[in-house]
């Protein structure tokens, strides 16, 4: 007598779940992608073994050949010396010590170009970060 199963096993996988899954992680990469506004100037910074975590306001970078830029909302600007404090009083104010602003000079640059940067942010009551590579 031959006895027939009513249930059978399948064997089928489904990949709709899968497919959900793929496509949900790809989405939160490039949502997150587009969050992060790289510095578009490539500089070859000191290094050092202590780094920060305080997020800094903007950012002013020294190129090597002593051009100075400054990140404004997103999207770096060449400045003159004479123009970064009167930009940097617009936007934050003056003696507002919550701000955090980082500065990007290459190696080569002399030290007497980032003491003046320095000195407009003491003048000006801003927290400075100088940014520096990690040692190797």
């Amino acid at each position: 007598m031959a006895l027939k199963r009513r249930n059978k096993v399948n064997v089928e996988f489904s990949m709709a779940s899968m497919t959900d899954i793929v496509f949900l992680l790809l989405i939160f990469f490039m949502v997150t992608s587009t969050l992060i506004a790289p510095n578009a100037l490539k500089l070859l910074l000191p290094e050092s073994n202590n780094q920060t975590a305080a997020k800094p306001a903007t950012t002013i970078s020294i190129t090597q050949d002593l051009k100075y830029y400054i990140n404004d909302n997103g999207q770096l600007k060449s400045v003159t010396f004479a123009e970064i404090e009167p930009f940097l009083v617009q936007r934050f104010g003056t003696g507002n010590e919550e701000v955090f602003i980082s500065l990007h000079a290459e190696k080569s640059v002399p030290i007497e170009q980032v003491v003046k940067i320095m000195n407009i942010a003491r003048k000006n009551g801003y927290k400075m970060i100088l940014a520096t590579a990690p040692e190797s």
